[in-house]
C-alpha cells in the first residue's frame, strides 16, 4: 500500500513537470499501469485525507500535490486498543502501516498507531475506529492520555492518568464510565497519545 502511494505521488509530480498541468485519473491508471481507475481513485482519497493532495470533486485535473516525498514518513499500525472497560485487545499486530507528514507531527522514534474500540473517551473526540498515534514510553504525566497494561487481567485500555494518594487513577471521558484505580505496580504504562486521526463516516 505504502508502495503504491508513492508511486501515484511521484507520477504526479513528474507528470505535473513535464506538462505544467496535474494528470487525469486515466492518465494515472495508464502511466502506472494499475488495473482500474477506482484503485487510483482509493489511492487518492487516501492521500488528500492525509492532506498530501488537493483535489476538487467533479473536475478531471484537479490534483495537486500539497506535500513532497520527504515530508512523509511511515509508523506502524500495531493492534486495537479498547477506550471502553478493559478487555483482552485481541486484534494483534495488524502488519499495515499507516503515513505522517512532518508538519503534523515530528518525526521522531518509538513511534506507532492504534486503533481505538469502545467510546469511553468521546469527550476527549476519540471515538471508536479513529486511530492513535502513540510515542512508546513507560512514564506519565497527571493527564496524559495513555495506553496501559494491566498485567493481572492481561488487558489495556486507554484513559487519561492520574496519580493520587499512593495510588494511579484512570480517568475514562465519558460521564457514563466510572475511573478505574490501581496501585502503581499494577499498571505498565505502554505510550502517551501524540495525534488522533478520526475516521470519518
Amino acid at each position: 500500500m505504502k508502495q503504491r502511494r508513492e508511486q501515484l505521488m511521484d507520477f504526479i509530480g513528474h507528470f505535473q513537470r513535464e506538462n505544467g498541468y496535474p494528470p487525469t485519473v486515466e492518465e494515472m491508471r495508464c502511466g502506472l499501469r494499475w488495473s482500474s481507475k477506482s484503485l487510483v481513485e482509493h489511492h487518492l482519497s487516501a492521500l488528500a485525507a492525509s492532506g498530501i493532495i488537493d483535489r476538487q470533486d467533479g473536475k478531471a485535473r484537479s490534483v495537486r500535490l500539497r506535500k513532497t516525498r520527504d515530508a512523509i514518513y511511515v509508523v506502524p499500525l500495531l493492534a486495537s486498543i479498547p477506550a471502553s472497560p478493559p478487555r483482552d485487545p485481541g486484534d494483534g499486530f495488524s502488519g499495515d502501516t499507516i503515513q505522517l507528514t512532518r508538519d503534523i507531527l515530528r518525526q521522531q522514534p518509538g513511534l506507532y498507531a492504534l486503533r481505538v474500540k469502545g467510546d469511553s473517551m468521546v469527550d476527549a473526540m476519540i471515538h471508536d475506529g479513529d486511530l492513535v498515534v502513540m510515542k512508546h514510553q513507560q512514564h506519565a504525566d497527571n493527564g496524559d492520555l495513555v495506553a496501559v497494561w494491566l498485567p493481572d487481567s492481561s488487558e489495556t485500555t486507554l484513559k487519561r492518568f492520574y496519580r493520587e494518594n499512593g495510588h494511579v487513577r484512570l480517568q475514562p471521558a465519558n460521564p457514563t464510565m466510572k475511573p478505574l484505580y490501581f496501585h502503581p505496580s499494577q499498571i505498565q504504562i505502554q505510550g502517551k497519545v501524540m495525534l488522533v486521526i478520526r475516521q470519518l463516516a
